[in-house]
């Protein structure tokens, strides 16, 4: 499978490393970013090519991964499937805009492609996504951050936000692409509450879901990416594993 890239930051370093090292079915051959820069570093890595525009790497790929921004998932996800390519979407935020998931959804069904959404730096997506055939009566997510993690200086413990998913994908665009997954995942529009904590050192996701098969908890504690302390280092680890599981005949899980 040969795959290209867009968004060249701490989740592509950390793909990219990972295909270095391991003897893959997946070929990294494209990257493109705004910074050119960035795409050459990386690309030479691998052996690989930085492209000036994403379309110049469309009729030479299987599947593009989008780990740019939210802006990226409606400026550069439509071409990608209209090129009929699947697509592994990092910016899961943007998804929370209706009129554009129905536009991707769409795209995806006529040119015989495939969205892919990755777990991210959350666990436990495979049950709730279980849990969902049945009725879920309530979802909540607290996500606990030390403030180098949300970019705000502070020595206090604060709530910042405390709402639905739609909303906190808003204010928090960069930061709270889990609550957008979880939304997506069990078809509602969970309840968030957003903590900075000078007092933590990792990215603590809580989520516990309650319906007719019962009730779960779960508790992600996230080591950051060096290169991107809004970055957890599962969140890159969910995209690979992702990849590696459509080439496998042997599947574990939802």
């Amino acid at each position: 499978m040969i795959v290209g890239i867009v968004g060249c930051g701490a989740i592509a370093n950390i793909i990219t490393s990972y295909i270095l090292e391991e003897d893959s079915n997946i070929q990294l051959k494209f990257f493109y970013d705004r910074d050119l820069e960035k795409a050459e570093n990386l690309s030479s890595i691998v052996d690989g090519i930085a492209v000036l525009k994403v379309e110049d790497m469309l009729d030479k790929v299987d599947l593009v991964i989008e780990a740019a921004s939210p802006e990226a998932v409606a400026e550069i996800v439509p071409d990608i499937l209209k090129a009929g390519k699947d697509v592994l979407i990092m910016s899961v935020g943007a998804l929370m805009d209706k009129e554009l998931r129905s536009k991707i959804e769409n795209l995806a069904s006529k040119n015989n492609a495939n969205v892919y959404i990755p777990s991210g730096a959350i666990v436990g997506l495979d049950g709730i996504k279980a849990a969902s055939i049945g009725k879920i009566t309530s979802v909540k997510l607290v996500t606990r951050k030390p403030p180098r993690s949300l970019g705000i200086s502070t020595d206090e413990k604060k709530v910042l936000y405390k709402g639905n998913a739609s909303e906190a994908v808003k204010k928090f665009p960069l930061n709270i692409n889990v609550a957008a997954t979880l939304s997506i995942a069990c078809n509602m529009d969970v309840e968030v509450e957003i903590i900075v904590d000078p007092q933590v050192d990792r990215n603590l996701h809580e989520i516990t879901v309650k319906g007719d098969f019962g009730e779960l908890k779960t508790i992600a504690k996230n080591i950051r990416c060096s290169l991107n302390p809004k970055t957890s280092v599962l969140a890159a680890y969910s995209a690979i594993k992702l990849l590696k599981s459509l080439s496998e005949n042997f599947k574990v899980g939802t």
